[in-house]
């Protein structure tokens, strides 16, 4: 009888239940450290150390929410002190936990609408680097979008080209999303493993595409095609975190966020 699942979820257990490293975990299922690595990503979509980050960061965040004062907080989350957090987690907040607590509330997010040649195309930004781009002919949909990923935070529109901060970095996604080389400062706001992913999107080379079930091997993780998918269609960053590259086993386009004849678009101007 294979013991397989259940000695991964006794691992599962362990990392709920505590923080052990990974040779204790491995001694407590009878396993050496590279095997349960390797399974564990593969029935779980990500390695153990990741998997514990975002226990840790999911209790520091619905903590912060439920208005629990920051510094307790990061403790009973089990970061130790306020430093570990900024460490390890305050990126994958997007922003200070005091910040989050408040729903984002402090935070500057200036923004703007411009033509490109994918079309009209909202773009906005932190101090940090873009931190999305939406595609879409209407302007009240791709602001009300907006809102939605920052409910409580500073949103100021800019008219095009008329701020120092944001011209530069407008110019820069108009070149990206024209196919232009282009060096786009950003800010990325996700989870572990969707960090990950992005990543992994972002090394894919112009004019190849991966499967999901390709990337998912990647990154250790051969039975993480449905999360890899899951990462893709949270990636609010069109073209630029390049997630049209990514499609199915068959060839086929799969999903995309902005439309399948956009995505078809795309990848025939890259392979051209």
């Amino acid at each position: 009888m294979d013991r397989t699942p259940d000695k991964l979820d006794r691992a599962r257990d362990l990392l709920d239940d505590g923080e052990p490293t990974l040779q204790q975990l491995a001694d407590a299922v009878g396993w050496s450290p590279a095997h349960l690595q390797r399974r564990f990503a593969a029935r779980f979509g990500l390695s153990p150390a990741d998997y514990l980050a975002q226990r840790k960061l999911g209790r520091l965040k619905q903590a912060l929410r439920d208005g629990v004062d920051v510094t307790t907080a990061i403790v009973d989350a089990g970061y130790g002190s306020p430093s570990r957090v900024y460490e390890s987690g305050a990126a994958r907040l997007g922003m200070a936990p005091s910040r989050y607590r408040r729903g984002g509330a402090g935070e500057a997010v200036r923004w703007s609408v411009i033509d490109t040649a994918l079309g009209r195309a909202l773009v906005a930004a932190t101090e940090r680097g873009i931190c999305s781009i939406e595609l879409g002919d209407d302007e009240a949909a791709l602001e009300a979008k907006l809102r939605h990923e920052f409910p409580q935070a500073t949103l100021e529109r800019v008219d095009e080209g008329r701020d120092d901060f944001l011209a530069p970095r407008l110019q820069s996604v108009a070149n990206a999303l024209a196919g232009l080389a282009s060096d786009v400062e950003l800010d990325l706001i996700g989870t572990a493993f969707q960090k990950r992913v992005w990543d992994a999107l972002m090394r894919i080379p112009k004019g190849e595409t991966r499967s999901y079930a390709e990337l998912a091997e990647s990154l250790g993780a051969p039975r993480g095609a449905r999360a890899v998918a899951r990462a893709c269609a949270g990636n609010r960053l069109a073209i630029v975190v390049p997630c049209h590259r990514v499609v199915r086993g068959d060839g086929s386009l799969g999903g995309y966020r902005w439309g399948l004849p956009l995505k078809q678009r795309v990848l025939d101007r890259e392979r051209a």
